[in-house]
């Protein structure tokens, strides 16, 4: 096998384990205003605070993750029709995202030896070309090339989830939070679970504090 296709074969198994390895956290800039009572077992209900997505299928689910969280803080999902103690309007969205450029060094190859002969000469920076080189007459794959600059375009999407809990007998505003996050992802069903574990990590948290929250990837199966 000639020494390219070594080198290649040795390293795409390597690549392939740094991506694998490399899962991103998610982080969210979380901010809470409250002014909750004590958990003693008072119901609630999750409503949707934008009529559009009353009874649908996506925020029933994002609606139930609320519900879980909130009940294991103490508090408890209201039964049949009866009036809840406590309402609480969920929200949830992504922007259009903002296109990013970035430019880096361009990691293409190239071809060819600097100098002449039968036996070679030296490439760029002192490496040695002809043979009995490890890259002779061919084509240098770790070769950087200032001149021509790889440029990477991406777009960056900002998601949120915001959430108020009033009371029901007087109409009393106890929470509102938000909890923001930028990603390239913009897959609702992937980021609206992971806001809403940002917006319950110690939860309710200090009131009027804005903190900044990171959620561990899912563990694979």
């Amino acid at each position: 096998m000639p020494i390219i296709r070594k080198i290649f074969a040795a390293a795409a198994p390597l690549a392939l384990l740094a991506v694998a390895a490399c899962t991103p956290s998610f982080k969210a800039n979380v901010s809470r205003f409250q002014a909750l009572p004590v958990p003693e077992g008072q119901t609630f209900s999750v409503v949707a605070a934008d009529p559009r997505n009353e009874g649908g299928l996506e925020f029933a689910q994002y609606a139930n993750l609320v519900t879980q969280r909130l009940a294991s803080y103490g508090y408890r999902p209201v039964e049949g029709s009866a009036k809840p103690e406590l309402i609480v309007k969920f929200d949830y969205g992504v922007d259009n995202g903002v296109q990013k450029t970035v430019t880096r060094p361009s990691a293409r190859g190239g071809f060819g030896a600097w100098g002449g002969g039968p036996w070679g000469g030296f490439g760029p920076y002192g490496r040695r070309w002809g043979y009995g080189s490890a890259f002779y007459y061919g084509w240098d794959p770790f070769w950087y090339d200032p001149w021509y600059p790889e440029i990477d375009t991406y777009t960056v999407f900002t998601s949120r989830a915001d959430m108020i809990i009033e009371r029901v007998s007087d109409g009393k505003r106890l929470f509102e939070g938000k909890a923001k996050a930028r990603s390239v992802e913009d897959s609702l069903t992937k980021l609206v679970p992971n806001l809403i574990e940002a917006m319950f990590t110690n939860f309710p948290g200090q009131s009027g504090e804005e903190v900044r929250i990171t959620v561990a990837p899912e563990k694979k199966k």
